[in-house]
C-alpha cells in the first residue's frame, strides 16, 4: 500500500492553504494574506498562496532569514509587525518590489511554531496605515495555536503512516497477512483517535477517509451486511450521517438542534446495535447496510 496515496494535505500545502489563509485573513480584519513553509533547513520560507492579492507579485517569491519583515520573524521566531513598510527601520528591503505592486502600507508576520521550530509564516496585511496593537496580536493567538496543534497532527500521522511501508524481508504469506492485518487495525485505532482531537473538520474528514481505507483493503474479511431485523432510530440514523460528514458531536447538535449530550447517546445507542467499535466504523456499518449514503 502507498502511504502518500492516503496521506492529507498539511496546512500550508495544495488547496488547504488557502483555507487558512482565509481563516486568518477573515479574523485579522486585513485586506490580504499570504504566506507558506518554512524550508527544512529552516533558512527560508516559501509564499505559495494569497488570499486578497490583486496580483501575483507575492506568489513565490522566497524569503531568506534576516531579510525583509518575514526574515526578521524567521530569525527571532517572534510575531512582527511595520505600520508603514516602505519607511520601515530595523528591517532590510529585499522585497520592496514584490511588495509595492500589492500597494501594503501596514504588514505584520506570524512564525507557526511546532516544537519551538519555525514550520510556516503568515503575512497579514493592509493597504492602509494601521496601529496594530499587543489585544490585535492576541486575538489571533487561539488560531495560531489550532493551525499549530494541525501541523503537529500532520506529523504524526504520517510518522504513524510509514510504519505500514512494506519491508523487503521476506516472510511466510500467512503470518505477513496476519502482521499487515494487525497493523492496519491498530493504525486505524490511533487514527480514529487522532480525528476526534482535530478542530478542522476538512483535516478530520480525511483522517476518518484514511481509517475507512485501512480497513478496506484487499484480502480483509468485510463485515458481513446488517440483517433485516436490525433496526436504527430516525434520531440515530440522523446522527450518524453527521458524523459521516465530518461533524464532530459539538456540530452535529447544532445541526440537527439538540444538546450535545443527545448526540452522545444517539450516538453511542447506534454503535451498540451495529456492533461496531467506534463512530467511524458505525458509519461504515451504516453505509453498508444501506442506512445511511
Amino acid at each position: 500500500m502507498s502511504t502518500s496515496a492516503i496521506a492529507p494535505e498539511a496546512p500550508y500545502d495544495g488547496t488547504r492553504i488557502a483555507q487558512t489563509l482565509a481563516s486568518f485573513r477573515t479574523a485579522s480584519g486585513l485586506d490580504l494574506a499570504f504566506g507558506g513553509p518554512v524550508r527544512g533547513d529552516g533558512k527560508a520560507i516559501d509564499i505559495t498562496a494569497t488570499c486578497g492579492a490583486k496580483g501575483v507579485s507575492l506568489r513565490g517569491l522566497r524569503v531568506v532569514n534576516g531579510e525583509g519583515l518575514g526574515g526578521k520573524t524567521l530569525q527571532t521566531r517572534q510575531p512582527g509587525s511595520v505600520d508603514h513598510y516602505y519607511t520601515a527601520r530595523g528591517i532590510t528591503h529585499l522585497y520592496d518590489t514584490a511588495v509595492a505592486q500589492e500597494e501594503i502600507q501596514t504588514v505584520a508576520a506570524l512564525p507557526i511554531l511546532v516544537d519551538r521550530a519555525p514550520r510556516m509564516l503568515i503575512y497579514l496585511a493592509s493597504r492602509s496605515r494601521l496601529g496594530l496593537g499587543g489585544v490585535w496580536f492576541d486575538a489571533l493567538r487561539p488560531l495560531i495555536r489550532t493551525l499549530e496543534r494541525e501541523i503537529l497532527i500532520d506529523d504524526e500521522v504520517r510518522n504513524r503512516l510509514s510504519r505500514l511501508a512494506p519491508t523487503p524481508a521476506p516472510r511466510p504469506a500467512e503470518s505477513s497477512a496476519k502482521r499487515d492485518l494487525a497493523e492496519r487495525r491498530e493504525m486505524a485505532a490511533e487514527l480514529t483517535d487522532l480525528a476526534g482531537q482535530v478542530i478542522d473538520p476538512e483535516v478530520r474528514r480525511r483522517l476518518e477517509a484514511m481509517v475507512l481505507r485501512l480497513t478496506a483493503e484487499p484480502g480483509e474479511k468485510r463485515p458481513a451486511p446488517l440483517a433485516p431485523a436490525v433496526r436504527l432510530a430516525a434520531r440515530e440514523i440522523d446522527v450518524l450521517r453527521q458524523v459521516a460528514l465530518g461533524s464532530s458531536n459539538r456540530e452535529a447538535a447544532e445541526a440537527l438542534g439538540i444538546v450535545e449530550s443527545t448526540v452522545k447517546s444517539y450516538l453511542k445507542s447506534a454503535t451498540r446495535k451495529l456492533n461496531a467499535n467506534n463512530r467511524v466504523h458505525a458509519v461504515r456499518m451504516a453505509r453498508e447496510a444501506g442506512l445511511i449514503n
